[in-house]
C-alpha cells in the first residue's frame, strides 16, 4: 500500500486564502468598521516638530496644552481633499477654534503660496517635509484632523476631509462633546 504524498505547494493556497477570508470576517464584525482606530487616544499628543513653514508662526511644545480644545491638522498643498476642508478650518479659525498646522511630505514653496493665497487658518504650522512627525502621530494619509483636550491629551482622531455630512454626524459630535456642548 502506497502513501499519496501532497506537495506543500497544493496546502499552501488553500490556507492563505482560509486566512484573507477570517481577516475580512474580523473586520467586517468589529464594533464600527468605518472609524479608524488610533493609539493615540486617550493618551497625551505626540511631539511635533518646531521647523515652521517659513513665513508662518512655528508650533511651540506649548501649543498642544493650551488650556482649551485645540486641533492638530495634517495637511499638504498638493492634496485635494485639503484644498476641499480648506473653507471649513477658516470658518473654525475665525470663530477662535485654534487649530495647528502640520504641513508635511510637501514642498516649501508651493505650501506658502497655498496659506498666503487662499488664507492660512492655522495658529501656528510645523514643516515636515519628510513625514516624520506624521509617522509618530500615525498619519497615513492627509489630511487628518486630532482633536486635542486643555491638557494636550488625544481625544479623536479623524481621517478625512472636513467637509458634508461626514463633518457633520461623524467629526462635530466629537467636538462639540470635547468643547463641552
Amino acid at each position: 500500500m502506497t502513501v499519496a504524498k501532497i506537495s506543500p505547494l497544493m496546502i499552501a493556497p488553500p490556507l492563505i486564502f482560509a486566512g484573507f477570508v477570517a481577516l475580512a470576517g474580523i473586520g467586517m464584525f468589529r464594533d464600527n468598521p468605518t472609524v479608524l482606530r488610533s493609539t493615540l487616544v486617550g493618551n497625551p499628543a505626540p511631539a511635533i516638530t518646531e521647523v515652521g513653514l517659513p513665513g508662518f508662526d512655528p508650533v511651540t511644545p506649548e501649543a498642544l496644552a493650551t488650556g482649551q480644545v485645540t486641533l492638530v491638522n495634517f495637511w499638504a498643498s498638493w492634496c485635494p481633499p485639503c484644498h476641499a476642508e480648506h473653507p471649513k478650518l477658516l470658518e473654525m479659525s475665525a470663530e477662535g477654534m485654534p487649530i495647528i498646522g502640520v504641513n508635511f511630505k510637501d514642498n516649501e514653496g508651493p505650501a506658502s503660496s497655498y496659506l498666503t493665497k487662499d488664507g492660512n487658518p492655522f495658529a501656528a504650522v510645523a514643516f515636515d517635509p519628510q513625514g516624520r512627525t506624521a509617522i509618530d502621530w500615525g498619519v497615513s494619509a492627509p489630511p487628518e484632523t486630532f482633536i486635542l483636550d486643555a491638557d494636550g491629551t488625544v481625544l479623536y482622531r479623524f481621517a478625512g476631509p472636513l467637509i458634508g455630512s461626514d463633518y457633520e454626524n461623524r467629526f462635530l459630535p466629537q467636538l462639540e462633546k470635547a468643547l463641552g456642548h
